[in-house]
């Protein structure tokens, strides 16, 4: 009975820290609310008898993941406004993937049926030669391989698109011009200097290699002459 309730709680409280990191408006709140998701995951991992994964998730997602979120977030003062200002544009894409994932859960909760013989091995005494961290070895790394490293493939496009989404350009700097260095000929670069022997600098002075020559600028659209109607 007691199990049965602290399930439900903890169950509650996930849903809603889960609802609160997508519809949070401060990021560091997100990241704090997803904190406090994680832990009543575990909590609910402890129910079920996973210490491992409960153990897992607090010590690497929250001590580690959520951290590093939390420090990224405080740390590179992204502009969510401007981020956000191509919402608009982008929404008919989010509404339609959106509605794929969602055909894709009804498909799978419609053929979703429990195998006949999963209250008996609720039941069921666990072996004793054989701890749950092995016997979650054996299950992910033979059984769930390929959804383990389907697992990893979707963390990693996470991943790539969370530093997407924060990268910002870079501001502007001095950098050379490859075409520039190319097309440049010996006598554009260099000054042959007739030196009397024994004149040294003092009679022709310190030559150094010449400037490049600057850019023509381009005419800009719609820039008429002058005299021009």
């Amino acid at each position: 009975m007691i199990a049965t309730i602290a399930f439900y709680v903890f169950a509650l409280i996930l849903l809603a820290s889960a609802g609160m990191v997508v519809s949070a408006r401060n990021p560091v709140h997100s990241v704090l609310f997803l904190i406090l998701a994680f832990f009543n995951a575990a909590a609910l991992f402890l129910i079920a008898g996973a210490e491992f994964l409960a153990m897992i998730l607090i010590i690497v997602y929250v001590g580690a993941v959520a951290v590093l979120f939390l420090f990224v977030v405080m740390m590179l003062d992204v502009n969510f406004a401007e981020l956000k200002s191509g919402v608009q544009r982008y929404l008919p894409v989010g509404i339609a993937v959106g509605a794929v994932l969602l055909i894709e859960l009804l498909m799978v909760l419609g053929g979703w049926t429990f195998a006949p013989q999963a209250g008996t091995l609720k039941l069921s005494a666990t072996p004793a030669n054989v701890s749950n961290t092995a016997a979650l070895g054996r299950l992910i790394y033979t059984d769930y391989v390929f959804l383990f490293q389907a697992a990893g493939l979707i963390l990693l496009v996470a991943m790539i698109g969370a530093i997407v989404l924060t990268l910002r350009s870079a501001k502007p700097s001095l950098h050379q011009s490859i075409r520039r260095q190319t097309q440049r000929t010996v006598a554009e670069t260099l000054e042959l200097v007739d030196v009397a022997i024994g004149a040294g600098v003092k009679a022709s002075g310190i030559y150094r290699p010449k400037a490049p020559e600057p850019e023509p600028e381009t005419e800009h659209a719609g820039h008429h002459p002058a005299g021009g109607h």
